[in-house]
């Protein structure tokens, strides 16, 4: 199995939204905001080559929507097609694609506007979910609503293209990919974990955006359920700083993964690399 880092680009969100009670004095040490008080995050994406797949998690903002929806956000930087192409990979390649949730910036890729037509982007891919999430997604309430766009996520259901992962304790979507499902995030988020070269790698979506939101109280306004974030939150980088997991950041600017270790203050950032470092 080999494991590639996919970058989809940058964006920006709102700093305060992203930390939610945490004061900006503190947060802008890690995540310096611009004049707007947006700071700078990555779509980050991991590819997974086995025998016989070719396994995408997630696929970032994509480009079919308006100037005035990007005009929010403010997409820059790399295409996810071309650093496909630099591993000597195509869209076509790909033949499942795992999503951790439907949230626009993870699933705004998997549909791309061929003139009126909205189709699937990676055309001889499965798409995955989990029917809890998709519910939720396609039902959303009032405050998450505006993260749920129609137009990412019911043209994989029309073409044909959706399936549902089991949510089970312990699931495993390959042999070496277990999926964790975690719920304050949003409803059912799923989080890869991949056994790679001897390795725990966990891709950790939405429940650790950043280095910038180890601390156990850091925690999104963007969280359907803070609470439950925080109790999913400990537990996880416990668990991840005594069996010395390898953390997949899907946001951070600038790196790519990281480990943990215990301080007086708590859970911190320990050693920081790259993927192909591993």
């Amino acid at each position: 199995m080999n494991l590639y880092t996919i970058d989809a680009g940058l964006f920006k969100l709102d700093g305060g939204a992203m930390f939610g009670v945490v004061p900006k004095s503190i947060w802008q040490r890690t995540n310096p905001s611009d004049e707007n008080n947006l700071c700078t995050w990555a779509a980050r994406l991991l590819l997974i080559e086995t025998a016989d797949r070719l396994i995408l998690i997630d696929t970032g903002l994509g480009n079919k929507q308006d100037a005035k929806f990007f005009s929010h956000y403010q997409p820059h930087g790399c295409k996810i097609d071309d650093s496909l192409a630099k591993h000597g990979f195509q869209k076509s390649d790909i033949t499942d694609v795992l999503l951790t949730h439907l949230h626009f910036d993870h699933v705004g890729g998997a549909i791309e506007k061929q003139g009126n037509e909205l189709i699937p982007a990676f055309e001889n891919a499965i798409y995955w979910t989990n029917q809890k999430h998709w519910e939720w997604a396609i039902h959303p309430n009032d405050r998450e609503r505006a993260s749920f766009l129609k137009e990412n996520i019911l043209p994989l259901q029309d073409a044909g293209k959706l399936q549902f992962i089991d949510e089970n304790n312990g699931v495993y979507f390959i042999e070496a990919i277990q999926i964790r499902f975690v719920y304050g995030h949003t409803e059912a988020m799923m989080l890869p974990q991949i056994n790679y070269k001897g390795r725990t790698i966990l891709y950790m979506a939405d429940l650790l955006p950043s280095v910038g939101h180890i601390p156990i109280p850091y925690v999104m306004s963007y969280d359907m359920f803070p609470l439950k974030t925080l109790q999913e939150k400990k537990a996880i980088l416990e668990e991840a700083l005594v069996n010395n997991y390898i953390l997949f950041l899907e946001h951070d600017p600038l790196i790519e993964c990281c480990t943990l270790k215990q301080t007086e203050k708590g859970i911190r950032l320990d050693r920081t690399f790259k993927l192909q470092d591993i």
